[in-house]
């Protein structure tokens, strides 16, 4: 056991921000640590490696055992490049080194007597050289530094240069190669794009230490992990497995302390109601009195207090827009001398989802900007279609006044308070929460608001740009399943790879000015040799082709199962609206305000729906009939 936590706990003033964390680290494990933004997790981090001592508990470390933590905020040296910044994680061996040059030269003029001191000291210099492995020291940071992103050209580049991003992935390289026996992450993926995260996977399943991770990368807590820790009510709940198998794990431990829970509620409130009945009457006073006793000494089991909880919320539109949504023809993109998008031609259809990735700096956030509008093109042209309705999301959000409650209440002036707090609930704003000065959000409360206005704005067209960054794994969670269930059309940048393996659309890949498709995550991933070809606009004069073959079989067969599949939900969409109609003539209904608002609502959106399948069952029954009119 490499570090072993009994009953820790450690507050900050009155804010106690952990309570009887109990846990171990063995050797060879890899921990991912999750949980909300604020519930302690660097704090934790802090206990681990050394740097902060607990109020209660222990943390007892085994003997030799060194730990090396890459903290989200560091500093280099300024004045060092690249390289020498690495060759810093081979000091100990360095000073070896010279001390056994120095040993060497005394060993060949020493008297006799003094020898066996002198190679007892020599060995000793060539243990910690042997046990860093120096004499590869060359080769170790070579492949480190490229497998984290920076060429040799760049090795000369001092350290106070380097972006802040640049500087996270200098301090992540030479801490590997520092090869603690717990290597302690905090955010290790921020900055990093998709092969260099790949290559810090590899290299971290490896390891031959204990690495403890936290992160809201569940992509990467999957490829990584084998235990997770989840942090939360001030204290740590152990799983086993990486994070897809934690969540099913997290469901059924919920879901039995929520019957507990329920057991436990149901049985007071009978004992209270026996009690309740029979204190008072002569003949039962006694059997009262008992039941009265086992109230007392009851325990009630707490439900399931689940961070995320409560973030179910869609995005939804009004207006359907025309079949070709996002055109670019010709579309080319330069700063400068530099081309960051040679031409393109592309063209983003109704209900498309598009996804764009790529290296750090080729330009996504950019061409993200050139197709919302935000930004004009070198060359050629960037077009919405009709009806597009817009809503955008960029990755930095603008600091703003009031309070968070303002910022919905002053664009919607009719809702009363209720149904902006309500609606703030869903996005994780309960409570006083809700008066906030917006100024004072961090990254992902920011966000978090925006998202709430963009479910209130209803486009059916969204641009966002890295729209998981600043969130926590649970409104990451919540947010991916709302974007994977939104109907409308959305262009993305991301790095989110488990974002992109949900949503399961083509990614536009964007690197050294060129834009190569692939149809999804699976095949960017696996570098496929036939990616996706750009979708240009199809000519309105283009002639249909004869013949029915494997394509045409697999299209018609498509088109049968769809429109089934739309007259099964037209019917259903009609009996919903019938039950509806029927309700709102109900005298019953009529006497309370709000819930015939609330029927009324449902009702246009039944019918919105319906008319939604018809559009759709009328368009593919017109394919159908003319690939049948081609066949024949």
């Amino acid at each position: 056991m490499l570090i072993e936590l009994q009953d820790l706990g450690r507050s900050f003033g009155e804010r106690e921000v952990l309570a009887g964390v109990t846990a171990n680290v063995e050797k060879g494990d890899r921990i991912g640590i999750i949980g909300a933004n604020g519930t302690g997790k660097t704090t934790l981090l802090r206990i681990l490696c050394g740097e902060l001592a607990p109020d209660t508990g222990t943390a007892a470390f085994a003997r030799g055992v060194t730990c090396g933590y890459l903290e989200q905020t560091g500093r280099l040296e300024p004045g060092r490049d690249i390289y020498d910044t690495m060759r810093q994680a081979f000091s100990p061996a360095l000073a070896a080194m010279q001390q056994q040059e120095s040993l060497q030269k005394q060993l060949a003029h020493a008297a006799p007597d003094q020898i066996p001191a002198i190679e007892e000291q020599i060995a000793r210099c060539i243990a910690v050289i042997d046990a860093m492995d120096a004499y590869n020291m060359d080769t170790q940071i070579r492949k480190v530094l490229n497998g984290m992103g920076f060429p040799e050209n760049t090795w000369e580049k001092k350290a106070g240069v380097l972006s802040g991003g640049e500087q996270t992935r200098l301090r992540l390289a030479r801490l590997l190669l520092e090869r603690p026996d717990v290597l302690i992450l905090d955010e290790p993926t921020n900055h990093l794009d998709l092969t260099t995260m790949d290559w810090l996977e590899t290299y971290l399943k490896a390891y031959r230490g204990a690495v403890l991770v936290v992160s809201h990368d569940r992509y990467f807590l999957d490829a990584v992990c084998t235990r997770i820790w989840e942090l939360a009510g001030k204290t740590i709940v152990t799983y086993k497995g990486n994070y897809s198998a934690y969540l099913p794990q997290r469901e059924a431990a919920d879901e039995r302390q929520q019957k507990l829970h329920d057991a436990a509620v149901e049985k007071a409130a009978k004992l209270q109601d026996y009690i309740d009945r029979n204190l008072v009457r002569a003949s039962t006073t006694k059997m009262a009195q008992s039941r009265r006793k086992q109230l007392e000494k009851l325990e009630i089991v707490d439900a399931p207090e689940r961070p995320g909880r409560g973030l179910n919320f869609r995005f939804e539109y009004d207006i359907e827009p025309y079949e070709e949504l996002v055109i670019m023809k010709g579309l080319t993109i330069r700063i400068g001398e530099r081309t960051l998008l040679e031409p393109l031609d592309y063209t983003v259809r109704r209900g498309d989802k598009l996804v764009i990735a790529g290296p750090n700096g080729t330009g996504k956030s950019t061409l993200l900007q050139v197709l919302d509008g935000k930004r004009r093109p070198s060359g050629g042209m960037v077009r919405l279609g009709s009806g597009a309705k817009a809503g955008v999301f960029t990755q930095q959000q603008a600091r703003r006044a009031g309070r968070v409650i303002d910022a919905i209440w002053n664009q919607y002036p009719r809702f009363t308070e209720l149904e902006v707090r309500s609606h703030l609930a869903r996005f994780g704003y309960r409570g006083e929460e809700v008066f906030k000065d917006c100024a004072t959000l961090s990254g992902g409360e920011a966000a978090r608001l925006r998202f709430a206005e963009l479910a209130l704005e209803r486009p059916n067209l969204m641009f966002l740009d890295e729209p998981t960054n600043h969130l926590d794994i649970y409104m990451r969670e919540s947010l991916t399943q709302a974007l994977a269930a939104y109907t409308g059309t959305l262009l993305l940048v991301t790095h989110d790879r488990y974002l992109m393996q949900t949503l399961g659309c083509p990614i536009l890949y964007l690197e050294d000015g060129k834009a190569t498709f692939y149809r999804d995550f699976a095949a960017l991933h696996a570098q496929d040799t036939a990616p996706a070809a750009p979708r240009a606009a199809a000519p309105k004069d283009a002639p249909a082709r004869g013949g029915y073959g494997k394509e045409q079989r697999r299209r018609r067969a498509e088109l049968r199962a769809r429109i089934k599949a739309l007259e099964d939900e037209i019917e259903d969409l009609g009996a919903h609206i019938v039950e509806l109609e029927n309700e709102l003539n109900d005298p019953q209904v009529l006497r309370d305000h709000l819930l015939v608002r609330d029927k009324c609502d449902e009702l246009d959106d039944a019918r919105f729906h319906q008319q939604e399948k018809f559009d759709e069952w009328e368009r593919l029954s017109e394919e159908q009939e003319r690939l049948e009119a081609e066949d024949a």
